[in-house]
């Protein structure tokens, strides 16, 4: 391009100066092509212009006879678009960096719900599955606070109304119908369960009470005395559990005091198993009589089993007068269940009858 524009000035200046001296001869070959040249002819063959030369002569001119470099403005103007097209361009960048962030966190946060909706939903599932738990003690974790917990069949343990044991405190003194025992030597096994020492009584020893009959099926044994009246327990009790020809329960609360030994609790003592949960079945027999004692006063009220699952509807009478066993004895059982005794509960105002 630089050797076009001093090729076209070297023309334009030799245009003029022969516009200003007379007319070329023909005899003069070069003259003759740059004219022709000007006029856009091509040149003769002969006379053609070295058109290399032109441009050497064009190079070779004074520097002021050059074209003017571009204007400083110029170049500035140019610079200050290439530097908006860059910030444009970064801007724009930064932009969808921006974009793809937000896109990130909004994806992490709509999985994190996700994962929070699916706990929830879990939790909800496990909360609402039916609990088969068997396992309970005395104690702990698994103690009677937490048995509703354990077993869904186990609620009423915490949600019933007329749960045992109670303090037996201020019953209406009125005249109880005797009670009529029918308890006979019997054959019997025991097992320690886990939770008790228990004994099994064969058929045919009974109570009646209320004109209702009902069939001795096991008794076993707690320490402490679950049972307290008027805020005093005693060292045991003997818990004998009936059940009428209809199904309906009772069970009779016999208090234990320190004293002389007892011959039916010496016979279970001498007949203890060596295992737990191994039954044994003796060649002798049992008297449920010796752990009765002389009289018969007795307080009664509605309640429940005072263990697992807690069953209400259950018709419980305690005798008022303990009877005893001997310091051995006790000590016997309180080496294998030194706890075994489930809280008092709220009587929650029910009717409590005691004999005068």
């Amino acid at each position: 391009m630089r050797h076009l524009i001093a090729l076209f000035a070297c023309s334009l200046a030799m245009a003029c100066a022969s516009a200003r001296e007379p007319a070329p001869k023909p005899a003069d070959g070069k003259t003759a092509d740059v004219k022709a040249i000007l006029e856009g002819k091509p040149a003769a063959g002969a006379a053609k212009a070295d058109i290399k030369a032109l441009v050497a002569a064009a190079d070779a001119r004074p520097a002021a006879a050059r074209p003017a470099p571009a204007a400083p403005a110029a170049n500035e103007e140019q610079s200050e678009v290439d530097l908006s097209v860059r910030i444009a361009e970064r801007l724009a960048q930064l932009r969808e960096q921006q974009a793809a962030r937000a896109a990130a966190a909004a994806k992490a946060k709509r999985a994190a719900e996700a994962k929070r909706r699916k706990e929830a939903e879990a939790a909800i599932a496990a909360a609402n599955k039916p609990k088969t738990g068997t396992h309970w003690s005395y104690e702990g974790e698994y103690g009677p606070a937490n048995w509703s917990n354990i077993n869904s069949g186990w609620a009423k343990c915490s949600t019933g109304n007329r749960q045992s044991p109670i303090d037996l405190r201020d019953g209406i003194k009125v005249d109880l119908e005797q009670i009529a025992f029918d308890y006979h030597p019997s054959s019997f096994s025991e097992i320690d369960n886990g939770h008790t020492i228990q004994v099994t009584v064969g058929g045919g020893n009974f109570l009646t009470v209320g004109n209702q009959t009902y069939e001795l099926q096991q008794f076993h044994f707690h320490r402490p005395s679950e049972e307290k009246i008027n805020g005093k327990g005693t060292e045991m009790v003997i818990h004998f559990v009936h059940r009428s020809f209809e199904g309906k329960l009772l069970v009779l609360a016999v208090l234990l005091e320190r004293g002389r030994a007892n011959p039916m609790i010496q016979t279970v003592w001498n007949h203890l198993p060596l295992e737990k949960k191994q039954a044994v079945s003796p060649s002798i027999v049992i008297d449920p009589n010796e752990a009765l004692p002389e009289k018969r006063e007795y307080f009664t009220y509605m309640g429940s089993l005072t263990e697992p699952p807690c069953t209400e509807d259950v018709l419980w009478i305690v005798m008022k007068q303990p009877m005893q066993a001997s310091p051995a004895q006790m000590a016997l059982f309180s080496r294998l269940y030194p706890l075994n005794a489930r809280p008092v509960q709220p009587s929650n105002g029910r009717m409590i009858k005691e004999s005068n």
